[in-house]
């Protein structure tokens, strides 16, 4: 992947006033706990105040507490005052409480200024705050896979994060692969609804009061642990349901993780982009550095943006107009 065109400036010194990170995890248990720990000082060294939620290392099976347990959390993170609510892990575990959010709760932090973060199974939580109320969340890092990795964490990565939390982020850009650019069409799309994230979360959601209505918007996916069939195969459930011919644009971030077999003879996930350019109208565009990776830019679920193509560079922008 290229990252000589990611928009992201770093800058890590936070003088009058340390910026605020809530730490809370309303999905899976965190297994982790150095991960943890090492995701906690160097968000500290990085000038952040960082506070750690109650429950953050909670266990109930496979989950960090039990669902009233990641529901408080998720309300306490929201009361917190904090400039960013920072998902400790994703896993599983936020679809089965979306009924018991406070939606009102989370909107108002977001008015008071609070970005909510975070990646994965996050995406549900997002999905359903965007489909309630409308307000705006950030696709962006986890605390446990990104800032406490063993190795140091992504350059851009940090960047873009840091952006988002001075509320300097106007914008992500990506170079596209060559056979895309072949066309030499240039594309513009202007006043788009940006929604999307994990794609196994969002197809979870068809059917339900959480999947945004997102007309004329462009579309973001990524996964992990998903063969290309399966990944079609989720995608046709996203098409049949009339969420695809909706959308001005579809983006293809990272999906990592998975192992062809020789069964696939030549059936690959360029296969399933080549497919859905049969499908669906509008533009498909691959590369995005979003997903399971380390390198990986924050992106603004529900904001208005606007999506710029000239060759192989590739602009999405929501700075100020």
């Amino acid at each position: 992947m290229s990252s000589d065109h990611d928009t992201c400036h770093c800058g890590h010194q936070h003088p009058q006033g340390a910026k605020h990170i809530y730490i809370y995890s309303p999905s899976s248990a965190v297994r982790d706990k150095a991960a943890f720990r090492r995701g906690v000082k160097r968000l500290q060294k990085l000038g952040y105040e960082v506070e750690i939620d109650v429950d953050a290392l909670a266990s109930h099976t496979r989950f960090a507490g039990d669902d009233a347990t990641r529901l408080a959390a998720i309300h306490r993170a929201a009361a917190s005052g904090a400039d960013v609510a920072l998902i400790s892990r994703g896993g599983y575990g936020l679809t089965r409480i979306l009924a018991g959010i406070d939606y009102a709760a989370v909107a108002r932090a977001i008015d008071g200024g609070m970005r909510f973060v975070g990646v994965s199974d996050f995406t549900a939580f997002q999905s359903a705050v965007l489909a309630q109320t409308g307000a705006v969340t950030w696709a962006g890092p986890a605390l446990c896979p990104d800032f406490g990795s063993k190795e140091l964490p992504d350059d851009i990565m940090e960047a873009c994060f840091d952006d988002l939390i001075c509320g300097h982020g106007e914008g992500s850009g990506w170079r596209l692969p060559r056979n895309e650019s072949a066309t030499g069409a240039a594309l513009e799309i202007s006043n788009a609804r940006l929604w999307g994230g994990n794609l196994a979360v969002l197809a979870s959601l068809v059917g339900t009061p959480y999947l945004p209505q997102a007309p004329g918007g462009v579309l973001f996916i990524e996964d992990v642990n998903e063969h290309p069939y399966r990944v079609e195969r989720l995608l046709t459930q996203l098409l049949y349901a009339g969420v695809l011919a909706q959308q001005q644009a579809v983006i293809f971030g990272q999906f990592t993780s998975y192992t062809l077999v020789a069964h696939d003879k030549g059936f690959k996930l360029q296969s399933v982009v080549d497919w859905l350019r049969h499908q669906i109208t509008a533009p498909v565009l691959t590369q995005l550095p979003y997903g399971h990776v380390e390198t990986k830019v924050c992106l603004p679920v529900g904001a208005q943006v606007k999506l710029s193509v000239q060759g192989r560079d590739a602009l999405l922008y929501w700075g100020h107009p």
